[in-house]
This record gives C-alpha cells, sequence and structure tokens, in this order.
C-alpha cells in the first residue's frame, strides 16, 4: 500500500442525475449537507446509452456554479468523437475540470458501442483533445470486471487506461477488503501509482443491495447476505448493522492507507453522513 499511503486521504460522492423537479429539489438539500465535508468533487452518472446526457450537464453545472468541483461521468457507448468533443467543450466553458471516463452499458437492444469501444480509447481521445485540462478518473474492479473472461485479462484493461492518462480510479464497491489490498499490489507490481479510490456502498436494504450487486458483479460475502437476510423486513435492523460493517470496512482500509473513499450515495446524505460521523 506504499504507493497509496503518499495520496491525500480525499472524500467524493456520487450522485445520479434526478428525474423530476422534486427529485432535483431533495439532491440540491442533499448536496449541500455533504458540501459541509469539503469533499473533492461530487460526481455524476451518465445513463446507459447517455440516456441522460443532458440532466447530467445540468447537474453538474448547477453543482459547479455553488463552488463545489463536479465530476460529471462520460461514456463510451453510443458515444462519437464529435459529441465527445462537444461535451467537453460545453464542461470547460463551464469551469469543469473532472471527469469520470467509463466504457458504460449497452442499453438492452444497442449492437453496437460506437466510436469508442473500450474506456482507454475515451481516455486517450480527452487527453488528444484537451491535453491536461482534465484530471481523469477511470474504474477499477478489485474483485474482477463481470464481464471479463479473466482476472488476468481485466488488469491488462485496466492497465491500458492507466497508460492512456488516467489521473486517479474509482473501484466498484466490495466489502471484502483483501480484494482491494490485494488489487492495489497488483498495481504496485505492475509500477502503477495512480490513486486507487474505494468505492463505498452504505448499506440501508437487502433487496436493493442484491439486485445492485447481481448487475454489477460486486461480492456479498456469505455470511454478510445471511445475517442480512436473517433480519427480513427489519430495515431499522439492517441499517444498524449495514451501518456497523461498512464503518469499520471503511476504517480498516483508511487504516492501510487508502487514498480516501469514494461514496456510491444513491442520492441521499444521511447513510453516507453516519459512516462518516462514525469514522470520526
Amino acid at each position: 500500500m506504499q504507493s497509496q499511503e503518499k495520496h491525500p486521504q480525499l472524500f467524493s460522492f456520487e450522485f445520479y442525475p434526478p428525474k423530476t423537479e422534486e427529485g432535483a429539489a431533495n439532491l440540491q438539500v442533499v448536496y449541500s449537507k455533504l458540501a459541509k465535508l469539503n469533499p473533492d468533487f461530487f460526481s455524476v452518472t451518465f445513463g446507459a446509452g447517455g440516456s441522460t446526457r443532458d440532466k447530467t450537464f445540468d447537474t453538474v453545472v448547477d453543482i459547479q456554479a455553488k463552488g463545489i468541483a463536479a465530476a460529471p461521468h462520460l461514456s463510451c457507448v453510443a458515444s462519437t468523437k464529435a459529441n465527445i468533443r462537444a461535451i467537453l467543450k460545453d464542461y470547460q466553458d463551464n469551469g469543469i475540470a473532472k471527469i469520470v471516463a467509463l466504457r458504460g452499458d449497452l442499453p438492452s437492444g444497442m449492437m453496437s458501442a460506437g466510436e469508442f469501444r473500450y474506456a482507454n480509447e475515451l481516455v486517450e481521445f480527452i487527453r488528444q483533445e484537451t491535453g491536461d485540462y482534465f484530471q481523469i478518473h477511470v474504474a477499477a474492479y478489485p474483485e474482477v470486471h463481470p464481464q471479463a473472461s479473466s482476472a488476468a485479462e481485466d488488469f491488462v484493461n485496466f492497465k491500458r487506461k492507466v497508460e492512456a492518462g488516467a489521473d486517479a480510479a474509482i473501484t466498484q464497491y466490495f466489502y471484502n477488503a483483501e480484494s482491494y489490498f490485494y488489487f492495489v499490489d497488483s498495481c504496485e507490481k505492475n509500477d502503477i501509482t495512480i490513486p486507487v479510490v474505494p468505492g463505498i456502498m452504505p448499506i440501508t436494504q437487502y433487496s436493493q443491495l442484491f439486485r445492485f450487486s447481481e448487475m454489477c458483479g460486486a461480492d456479498i460475502p456469505r455470511w454478510l447476505r445471511k445475517r442480512l437476510e436473517g433480519y427480513g423486513d427489519d430495515r431499522a435492523s439492517i441499517q444498524a448493522f449495514g451501518l456497523d460493517v461498512v464503518s469499520k470496512l471503511c476504517q480498516r482500509l483508511l487504516d492501510n492507507g487508502a487514498p480516501g473513499l469514494h461514496f456510491y450515495t444513491m442520492n441521499q446524505s444521511a447513510p453516507t453522513l453516519a459512516i462518516l460521523e462514525n469514522l470520526r
């Protein structure tokens, strides 16, 4: 973990673009509360196939206008060089200097990803178009990307993104700290020293967590799954137990040199604030 210990421990929070005016108003309340913690940035997701392009843009511009660094997601799927070039120009014009560059998921029925097949190609294009203007974050998968044929292939793909010009990485969420430590060890053996920030998913309800984990390939350890299942519909107990588990995971990661934490907030502030309060 020596490569990670040299980086400052910074916190960041992820949102998805609200679909309604009520959702937008709620998100403003959420990020106003989280802004008091002086995060490094707020990131905003980019729907499958660019389906939330305008909403992502509006959300990050609103965040940036309030004096908080915003990092919009950009994905390869359904993107062309022309529209990515235009998006980058719009972000530059609005003072946005951070990007989360991803391959993205193919929407149902879509057969072709577009002009960019993989995230490393998107990173390379951003560098060609804008030089060092943007700080580029990419995804990392300590438990291996669900579509990778092997762990070795998945790591090679990650290395390509770093070599293309990524400044930092944010991991998929996990509940097994060893997977993160082993991934960082692999990075160090391959002379990769950029910050690899653990992605953290608070536990608030089991059914939602199980569904997300099935889609993204994040493992819920058997002991954790059985404990959550045992609480049944007792949401208060699930939340209390989840808070304890995730707080201890975060503390262990930070104690061992992780360069901060990136919280998948699900557009809620209370679960993340409770974890950070425990860490204090």
